[in-house]
């Protein structure tokens, strides 16, 4: 590596704190990310960053430093993105362990900063809670109460708290006016853990609800972690609002954008900023619902819910100090999105003034743009195809899904691994046969085909339509993770993705939310904000 491309850790540390746009990348694998990491790092694994690289750093003239463990992993990228077009890319000088020994704070688990912030707004603001005892002792005792999950409904669909209903995050605003009508309805809002509990019921709060509004203390697993039952598969979805309601929504969305300093654009404003994407980054940021981003949506826009971008920022935006204009349909979600963001920090963030209004928009998903693919050829074949060869003993199989994946389903005898470790993952598998790649995204087959032609002379194909196809195909799945050719570390395990020492690791991922607040203060970088209450 040329050193006029090595940052040392004390200029990292001055360039997170000189307000300029900074896109810093951690492209090892998220579980090992998960473990120690820097406060604003991104986590963008070398073996997915084509995947979400142009949606991550859209500016190919962004200021970026790229780390790893130093051990290579960085400078591989930095080869990468330079074939790409990025122009100012750098490594930071001795990866996550230099930064240790230079002094410097580290962290585990994931989305931190969203996470540190939902605790520094609990303890700022003295939001309210109540344990998972209290509530279901006002739930048997028949009270006057609704339970709100602000969690997306996948999330909810997997375990909820019985009676609750799904609405999630930047939407409790736009739809509690008619969930809970009278002020004396008692208003509990919960998540999984902790963040998006306390700032969902920190919303409703903020809106001037006239309801009493709680957090439910540790949120589902505070739930199960006091013995009480939850539910499975529910499907209580929050309503669209009536006209009332949503008059309603509006004007306490108004209160809550004078007092946070919501700024927004026009129509005109936009495009000038569109014109100016080449000096700073924009993301253009759609924070309603998935389903009604794909009935209807501005093009160049993507899909971030409210809720979810609050909890996890850095999926969405990859460059700290960006512009951020967010849209929806009436103002409400997008402003109340708005003064979290503000208060997080971010210091250009505009709500789009008629965000939907006289344009034609497009439907479906956004375009994705994945770098470097067009020159990823690959030979395919068919399920029933890959099926004959195995029965000849002609293939093997290689599953590139995320190890959790892999662990509930994959093809019968296929070997689990990462991208980005190939070169040692085929020394430990059969030594004959075609290599056949299966991805639940055929873009990263393709992609890690390419790669793995380069470290074989053995045939090398990718199974079109991946797993799924093979199932579609009526073909036997198994479960189990008997074939590992790499170490499950490729995504961060939730405690109750976790086989064995759930309750545990429940406690403890409840401690680390709670700890993070003094974690923050020791680091710096932070620059979160406490509005005057009124």
């Amino acid at each position: 590596m040329q050193a006029d491309r090595l940052v040392s850790p004390q200029q990292l540390k001055r360039m997170l704190g000189d307000g300029r746009e900074l896109a810093l990348l951690d492209v090892r694998e998220e579980g090992v990310f998960s473990l120690r990491h820097l406060l604003f790092a991104v986590p963008l694994a070398l073996s997915r960053l084509e995947l979400r690289l142009d949606a991550l750093v859209p500016r190919r003239s962004t200021r970026i430093v790229l780390y790893d463990a130093a051990d290579g992993l960085a400078e591989r990228a930095a080869n990468r993105l330079a074939a790409f077009g990025y122009r100012d890319v750098a490594i930071l000088e001795g990866g996550v362990e230099g930064w240790a020994r230079a002094g410097y704070e580290l962290f585990s688990g994931v989305n931190v900063p969203s996470k540190a912030f939902g605790e520094f707004v609990e303890h700022h603001e003295e939001t309210p809670r109540l344990s998972a005892a209290e509530v279901k002792r006002l739930k048997d005792a028949g009270t006057d109460m609704v339970i709100l999950d602000s969690r997306p409904v996948s999330e909810y669909r997997n375990m909820s708290i019985p009676g609750g209903i799904d609405c999630p995050g930047a939407e409790l605003v736009y739809r509690v006016h008619d969930l809970a009508p009278w002020p004396s309805t008692l208003v509990v809002v919960n998540c999984a853990g902790r963040t998006r509990s306390i700032i969902g019921a920190q919303s409703l709060i903020n809106a001037g609800i006239p309801n009493r509004v709680v957090a439910l203390k540790d949120g589902t697993m505070g739930w199960h972690l006091a013995g009480l039952e939850l539910e499975h598969g529910a499907d209580r979805l929050a309503p669209v609002p009536s006209a009332n309601g949503l008059a309603t929504a509006k004007a306490a969305a108004a209160r809550v954008g004078r007092r946070f300093g919501v700024k927004s654009i026009d129509a005109d404003r936009l495009e000038r900023f569109v014109g100016e994407r080449d000096e700073r980054s924009l993301y253009l940021l759609d924070v309603r619902s998935p389903e009604e981003f794909q009935a209807g949506h501005r093009s160049g826009s993507r899909s971030a819910p409210g809720g979810q971008l609050v909890q996890a920022t850095d999926f969405y935006v990859g460059t700290r100090n960006a512009r951020l204009v967010l849209i929806d349909d009436t103002g409400v979600r997008s402003t109340m999105t708005a003064s979290w963001l503000i208060q997080m920090g971010w210091p250009e963030v505009y709500v789009l003034e008629g965000g939907l209004d006289g344009i034609a928009l497009e439907r479906g998903p956004a375009p994705r743009a994945v770098l470097g693919l067009d020159e990823a050829k690959a030979n395919t074949l068919a399920a029933i195809q890959l099926q004959a060869m195995l029965e000849r003993g002609e293939a093997v199989v290689l599953d590139l899904d995320t190890s959790l994946n892999y662990r509930e389903r994959h093809i019968p005898g296929a070997w689990f691994v990462i991208r980005a470790r190939l070169g040692t993952s085929i020394t430990k598998l059969p030594q004959s046969g075609a290599l056949v790649l299966t991805a639940a995204d055929d873009a990263l087959a393709r992609l890690a085909a390419a790669d793995l032609a380069g470290l074989t002379s053995r045939p090398v194909k990718v199974l079109a339509g991946g797993t799924a196809a093979w199932h579609a195909a009526g073909l036997k799945l198994e479960s189990g993770q008997e074939h590992m050719a790499d170490a499950a570390d490729d995504v961060w395990y939730r405690p109750y993705d976790r086989a064995k020492g759930r309750e545990q690791a429940m406690r403890d991922y409840l401690s680390w939310e709670v700890d993070l607040v003094q974690q923050i203060e020791r680091d710096g970088d932070a620059r979160f904000t406490q509005f005057p209450r009124i």
